[in-house]
């Protein structure tokens, strides 16, 4: 492995997000002296908090899975994540509920997920669900640790038995038509394959291989932290502080000093110069083009994921219905993935995430009152609506979305409202995310592994990347391991440990 060479004993890090965390902690673990710039007032970045009257609304990431991943940062520093973080495993991980009215949660104990599938569809799909989910374990075990969970220096590191392995289990094959050998029922083929939208690719397009996030939604286990997922980076950075980790919070960076192929200092816009012998990058891929100079050629331009608009909503009531978190499909499938990331349109019959974090935690809104987080993907402004059409277009959507709540059942849900706040691609665009998209770089075959923007920088003998827009991707836990390679590059490869087997989990905590 190709690692950042002559003298790393300082280490500048540029943005506190889930993957800047990460790679501070993995630092500080291998004795590097580590100084986190943040340009907002606290951490978390796409994973921050908001106060909105009285209700702490988390502005990113809403789904936790895989949390062993954090824990091995808060590892590398001697500490853990069930120390800092409460964790409460999800029991359903989700609710779906259909077009059609019905509806089914979603477990990933497999006994419990096995009688839900055969109440909801018969024997023989309670059948395919075991072998599917047998599918998953073995697709996960084939791709972590070769293909997710490393540092790739040239393409010919996928010549590895876990590629034959990988091409075996059907993971170059498309994903909705593997998904379909195990399930003939459409409802549930979606429940397995909605995932794809993470990597931004239609099911019918994505490969096999991508099902592994199903995996993780749907048999790895889905968690909540207590105090929203801000509680997270919030207890990453403390960690980090505790390790003898540095932060400057409100710092800009204006630019990089460089000579003889090196940066060798770090400036704010306040006009301070902080020395580094070594420095990562965090933020989405413009602003690091932007720091270094030049953006990298390619052979063809990188395409990015759908974008995704968010209303947020701190209600006076709330929906027995709705679980902490509950997929509303539209009727639409194929169609709606086409508008998304084809035709640029907006869906015609949305398919939706909604969470509900009061139903875990309370003490988020006010007492007696309810947070509600209504997730609807929308084409990015490449191939859809510019930036500054979202202007006017965000309050009719708004209205939009608000009258397809009322329709699928949810009456009442705009006069319910005392708060709300909606993040369209135009305000992602503002905070510097090509494409006005959080999701960064889509996982297109061309996009994916070796063949990601890699976190090594030609030219730059002592600058990593880390973050989504690099290797492995777009996801917390993907961030979360960007962080741990990105250390890597600086310091080798970490001794061998326990540090990689999955520790079990307790009600409450994660161990």
């Amino acid at each position: 492995m190709r690692t950042v060479s002559g003298p790393t004993d300082h280490v500048v890090v540029i943005g506190a997000g889930l993957s800047g965390l990460a790679t501070a902690l993995h630092l500080l673990g291998a004795g590097r002296r580590v100084t986190v710039v943040e340009r907002h007032a606290g951490p978390g970045g796409r994973a921050g908090r908001l106060e909105l009257g009285g209700y702490r609304v988390d502005t990113g990431p809403t789904v936790l899975t895989m949390p062993h991943l954090a824990d091995e940062a808060f590892a590398a520093v001697g500490d853990s994540l069930h120390r800092r973080v409460e964790l409460v495993p999800l029991h359903p991980a989700y609710r779906a509920r259909f077009a059609d009215g019905s509806g089914l949660d979603v477990h990933t104990d497999g006994d419990a997920m096995e009688a839900e599938v055969r109440r909801f569809a018969g024997g023989t799909e309670a059948a395919g669900y075991r072998r599917l989910r047998r599918w998953l374990e073995k697709l996960y075990q084939a791709q972590m640790h070769r293909f997710i969970d490393t540092n790739f220096d040239s393409p010919f590191q996928l010549l590895h038995p876990d590629l034959a392995r990988l091409a075996a289990l059907g993971g170059f094959g498309r994903l909705d038509p593997q998904i379909a050998r195990f399930l003939s029922d459409p409802r549930l083929r979606r429940v397995f394959s909605f995932q794809s939208l993470y990597a931004g690719v239609a099911p019918a397009r994505a490969l096999a291989a991508y099902a592994v996030i199903a995996y993780m939604d749907t048999v790895a286990g889905v968690w909540f932290p207590k105090g929203g997922m801000y509680a997270l980076p919030r207890a990453m950075a403390d960690a980090a502080t505790d390790a003898g980790g540095e932060f400057r919070w409100s710092a800009e960076v204006s630019a990089l000093e460089r000579s003889a192929g090196r940066v060798r200092a770090v400036r704010l816009e306040s006009g301070e110069r902080i020395a580094c012998d070594a420095v990562v990058l965090t933020p989405d891929l413009p602003v690091v083009h932007r720091l270094l100079g030049r953006t990298p050629r390619r052979p063809v331009p990188l395409r990015h994921a759908p974008s995704a608009v968010i209303l947020h909503a701190g209600t006076d009531r709330t929906w027995p219905e709705l679980a902490h978190h509950t997929l509303s499909f539209g009727a639409a499938w194929e169609r709606t993935f086409d508008e998304l990331t084809r035709t640029g349109r907006l869906m015609s019959d949305p398919s939706l995430l909604i969470t509900r974090p009061t139903t875990h935690d309370p003490s988020l809104a006010p007492r007696g009152r309810h947070l509600h987080y209504v997730l609807a993907p929308c084409p990015n402004t490449t191939a859809g609506y510019s930036a500054g059409t979202w202007r006017g277009l965000g309050p009719r959507y708004r209205d939009s979305l608000l009258a397809e709540l009322e329709r699928r059942g949810l009456h009442g849900f705009e006069a319910s409202m005392e708060r709300e706040l909606l993040v369209t691609p135009m305000d992602w665009a503002a905070q510097g995310l090509a494409a006005g998209t959080p999701f960064s770089v889509s996982h297109t075959f061309a996009q994916t592994g070796p063949f990601r923007p890699r976190n090594l920088v030609r030219g730059h003998d002592n600058v990593v990347l880390a973050g989504c827009g690099t290797t492995p991707g777009v996801g917390v836990p993907t961030v979360l391991v960007s962080g741990k390679l990105a250390a890597a590059r600086i310091t080798g490869p970490p001794r061998a440990t326990g540090a990689r087997r999955r520790p079990p989990v307790t009600e409450g905590h994660a161990r």
